[in-house]
């Protein structure tokens, strides 16, 4: 069998499950979740206008003075909640084939933008800190939506889905749960069953919203997932 033909019988058995509708590019979130992202909220100046805005966590304090990306900062206060009648949203926007999780405080009806940070790096950052080593070890790409793909053995011909161990439908039925609260997924599994040492072979493919995962619910369970999948 030559390369093409492997190509083709593995995309006639992947098995292919989806969580449709239009994935979420919005989330709401709590304070909590700037400290879980890594970043601190502060109020100060921003080329002398009052303004909030966020460093690295435990980067800055009152009084401090920088510049950055053009702008001059100067930090009045590190703050501990979100300020008084504002709300905490953040949502995934792509440009030129590259994506941006912008965060803004919601006053009604306007708005401040606070950060704007390319989210392949943000969501490693995340996964890191929170120790969600799974899906750091298996992140591909980031943009609206991110896939990770996890993997084991040799190819071949991949197994029909009756054929399937419980521990690959446990995955596929954990993920469908996850996917239904995160809005949006699609799962291609090849499972090519077991090698000589009685190890499982498979290559999954795991597509989820990524403004879902700086949710710390979606990720953990997700991670999880992906962990007890081998």
């Amino acid at each position: 069998m030559d390369q093409r033909e492997l190509r083709e019988l593995i995309a006639l058995n992947t098995l292919v499950f989806e969580t449709l509708g239009n994935p979420p590019t919005e989330r709401e979130f709590d304070f909590h979740a700037l400290r879980r992202w890594g970043l601190d909220l502060l109020f100060g100046k921003k080329d002398g206008r009052d303004a909030f805005f966020v460093s690295d966590i435990g980067k800055r304090s009152s009084g401090d003075v920088y510049e950055e990306g053009g702008s001059r900062y100067e930090v009045l206060e590190v703050l501990s909640e979100l300020p008084k009648g504002s709300r905490l949203v953040a949502r995934v926007v792509s440009s030129e084939g590259s994506s941006f999780v912008v965060g803004s405080l919601i006053y009604g009806e306007s708005s401040q933008e606070i950060f704007r940070i390319p989210a392949p790096s943000m969501l490693m950052a995340f996964f890191l800190r929170n120790r969600l080593f799974h899906l750091a070890n298996c992140l591909r790409s980031v943009g609206i939506l991110t896939e990770f793909v996890h993997s084991r053995g040799q190819e071949g011909k991949p197994l029909p889905y009756r054929a399937l161990p419980n521990v690959a439908r446990r995955f596929l039925q954990n993920a469908k749960k996850i996917e239904r609260d995160a809005g949006f997924g699609r799962v291609a599994l090849a499972f090519f069953g077991k090698n000589r040492e009685g190890d499982h072979r498979f290559r999954v493919s795991w597509i989820l919203p990524t403004i879902a995962l700086f949710d710390i619910d979606i990720a953990e369970r997700a991670d999880k997932n992906i962990g007890a999948f081998k």
